[in-house]
């Protein structure tokens, strides 16, 4: 099994000729990095979606195309309608259920989105740079709030090839009582939300165990009431909390083998 990092939230697996695309968000507010390699993209099977958030689920459209099923709880589907998405192609995905696609096999799990800190509130209202382009900063959350959703509408997808396991998280939050698959290959732990990120993933270590960790989510994704998240603590706290796993920071638009 591989995987590829597209930016923020964005992610490709792909095994024995199958290809998953997760959480698509083309990135237009923040035209630095790599451009989205949308050839490859639109070779997905099938689109899953964590939660209906703007930078999770808003370009859905442009990869689907009216053909490639999405996967997307019925609260993104309702989402998806009051904003003239197409909804043809949108399938209901629940905590419990499982979708087979090719290779893969989907598992879908209770989450639950981060709450947004103090100091991570702060630096953004107090932030020059969020005043230098308020009219900006606004339509954006204007646009963002069309994508309102509940704290727990957010699903934690595991998906294997028989052989591998990948556990993937859209926002770095868990739901109470929930058994979440321990001992996969990798999770994908979305560095971003709060403040001091490596110090907040203790307990996702805890409850995952994985072999490997790989963040997403830390790129500069609304500009400019975002920035890209520091990451020069990330391995160490994988380190120190649970010495045996992996660390990977990874590159945008680069396959790796999980």
């Amino acid at each position: 099994m591989k995987i590829m990092w597209c930016g923020t939230a964005s992610l490709l697996l792909e095994s024995g000729g199958t290809r998953l695309l997760i959480d698509p968000y083309l990135r237009k507010y923040d035209r630095k990095g790599a451009p989205f390699p949308m050839e490859e993209a639109r070779s997905a099977d099938a689109i899953f979606i964590t939660h209906p958030h703007l930078d999770h689920f808003a370009d859905t459209d442009a990869f689907a195309e009216g053909k490639i099923p999405v996967y997307v709880s019925a609260r993104g589907i309702g989402i998806a309608r009051g904003n003239g998405m197409d909804v043809s192609v949108m399938r209901e995905i629940t905590a419990g259920d499982r979708v087979c696609v090719g290779a893969f096999e989907i598992a879908a799990f209770s989450g639950r989105h981060c709450v947004f800190d103090m100091p991570t509130v702060s630096r953004v209202l107090f932030s020059p740079h969020t005043w230098l382009h308020i009219g900006k900063a606004l339509r954006l959350l204007g646009e963002a709030k069309r994508f309102s959703i509940a704290l727990d509408d957010v699903l934690v997808f595991s998906v294997t090839d028989g052989e591998k396991r990948v556990v993937l998280l859209g926002s770095a939050g868990m739901a109470e009582g929930q058994d979440y698959p321990q001992n996969a290959e990798l999770l994908v732990f979305p560095y971003q939300g709060m403040s001091a990120m490596h110090r907040k993933i203790a307990p996702f270590l805890d409850a995952f165990r994985p072999k490997k960790v790989m963040i997403d989510h830390f790129d500069d994704a609304f500009p400019p009431i975002s920035s890209r998240v520091p990451t020069k603590k990330f391995a160490a706290a994988v380190k120190k909390r649970l010495p045996e796993a992996q660390a990977l920071v990874p590159e945008m638009n680069m396959w790796y083998e999980v």
